[in-house]
């Protein structure tokens, strides 16, 4: 019995120590990150909707102190998100035979730019893109936009997230 608790405690410990760090999150931030700043994203679409840019921003902000220790500063932050959006679209994506639309998608698209202080081969600048369709007899307005940019708006702060710190 004394063996198979011997057998027992070295298995655990070998799992528990010889793995190092792991995030759940899948990211890899070096030790000496400490900080992020997430810079406004103006709203340079050619169709602007008010708030989105503010939306935005918050979202961004709000994935990166949820998934990791890092402390959210105004300045100086050893990561530097900014950008803007430079594209609001709707458009219909299925006809009826009325020909009207039976579909509509609303397609948004963030320019990012990400800046790593203490490792700048990390620096890019990419665009992120993601929509979400909803029925041509709606209109995007109330509970409807409001789930359209929580979808969009999850999917592209991921993305970001996982392009700059989980390196995927």
């Amino acid at each position: 019995m004394k063996h198979l608790n011997y057998i027992f405690l070295f298995t655990i410990s070998t799992i528990f120590f010889s793995c190092g760090p792991y995030s759940f999150t899948g990211t890899s931030i070096a030790s000496d990150v400490k900080t992020f700043q997430v810079n406004y994203f103006q709203n340079n679409a050619i169709l602007v909707e008010p708030g989105i840019e503010r939306d935005f921003t918050i979202a961004l902000q709000d994935l990166i102190t949820n998934q990791t220790n890092l402390s959210l500063v105004n300045s100086n932050a050893d990561l530097v998100y900014e950008g803007e959006i430079v594209e609001y679209r709707i458009s219909p994506t299925t006809a009826t035979s009325q020909n009207t639309a039976a579909q509509n998608r609303l397609t948004i698209g963030i320019n990012v730019r990400f800046f790593n202080k203490k490792n700048e081969e990390d620096n890019f600048e990419q665009r992120f893109t993601f929509y979400y369709d909803y029925k041509g007899s709606s209109q995007l307005i109330g509970s409807i936009k409001t789930t359209a940019f929580e979808e969009i708006f999850e999917r592209i702060t991921q993305d970001v997230f996982n392009a700059s710190l989980a390196k995927w």
